[in-house]
């Protein structure tokens, strides 16, 4: 017991704060703190912690920077009272929830409103449409967690004309996606053919249409709804062979020669596929055959001669 008490005390006589802390002192009794004794004997034992009692160890070096006259009249075991500062003058403490008044349904009625938009119910409180919901509380998901696509007001109408399951082969075996195929037109002589690839069809199918409207040609008609001359298209191995008609044809084409010329809005015209029957190479080549179709003013305004020189 005497050889513990005395590792104890020289633990304790190199700790820089031994003049300070009066429970750290060696002089100071522990025993009125069984707690604090049993710690102080585990912890400072050369059995249990060797280095305890060494003075090479670094947090027990003593420090002459450190400044510990704050800990010289501390007690630890005093107990500080909590004196809040006093209100400031005029202060009125709000009343419990509990004690507030009741609030009407109409209250009730407007703080939901505000907070979710007008009831169902068809009554506003606050003046709103029921019939408009408010952007901020608008549904952002569809169905299945889908992601709802607003289509642009442009006056472009879609027509999908082919969607194909396509895979590519990759180093963990194949990945499989959708490649849709889609024709735009106003049926005012304006169209655009687009293709997009996506893992879902409605995903596919709204790409294909953003890349339509990046590329919109204008179609050349008479005043009958029909070409000003007739005209021929490749693309690839595709070949479209296009030729104005009467009125009162109709548009004799099929596939998607016949979507492309409805969508720009031909009424009378005559159409063949001559080549590949792929239906993306089939449209481009139709867009091709359109987009070497002249007016007949332009070909008179260049060549600086009247419309009626150009049947002499």
């Amino acid at each position: 017991m005497a050889s513990t008490s005395a590792a104890v005390a020289a633990a304790l006589s190199s700790l820089s704060v031994r003049s300070s802390l009066p429970f750290l002192n060696p002089s100071f009794s522990v025993s009125h703190n069984p707690k604090l004794k049993a710690l102080q004997t585990l912890s400072l034992s050369p059995s249990v912690n060797p280095l305890a009692a060494s003075k090479s160890v670094p947090w027990a070096s003593p420090r002459d920077d450190i400044d510990t006259s704050f800990f010289d009249n501390v007690n630890p075991y005093e107990d500080i009272p909590f004196n809040p500062p006093a209100p400031p003058e005029g202060y009125v403490p709000p009343p419990a929830f509990d004690e507030l008044p009741p609030e009407t349904e109409d209250e009730i009625a407007a703080a939901y409103e505000e907070i979710y938009g007008p009831a169902y119910s068809g009554e506003s409180k606050l003046g709103n449409d029921i019939y408009v919901m408010d952007a901020k509380i608008k549904k952002a998901s569809g169905l299945l967690g889908r992601r709802k696509r607003e289509k642009p007001n442009d006056g472009f109408e879609e027509r999908v004309v082919e969607v194909r399951r396509v895979t590519k082969v990759v180093k963990g075996g194949k990945k499989l996606s959708f490649r849709a195929i889609v024709v735009i037109g106003d049926k005012k002589g304006h169209v655009g053919v687009g293709v997009g690839k996506a893992k879902e069809v409605v995903d596919a199918i709204a790409k294909s249409a953003v890349d339509a409207r990046r590329h919109i040609v204008t179609v050349p008609m008479t005043k009958y709804s029909t070409f000003p001359h007739r005209a021929d298209g490749d693309f690839g191995a595709a070949k479209v062979m296009l030729r104005p008609a009467s009125p009162g044809t109709g548009v004799i084409a099929g596939g998607s020669v016949r979507v492309v010329l409805e969508m720009a809005g031909v009424e009378n015209a005559l159409g063949k596929q001559l080549g590949s029957d792929n239906a993306l190479n089939n449209a481009r080549a139709t867009v091709v055959a359109v987009q070497k179709m002249r007016q007949f003013r332009e070909v008179a305004l260049e060549r600086g001669i009247p419309m009626e020189e150009l049947w002499k």
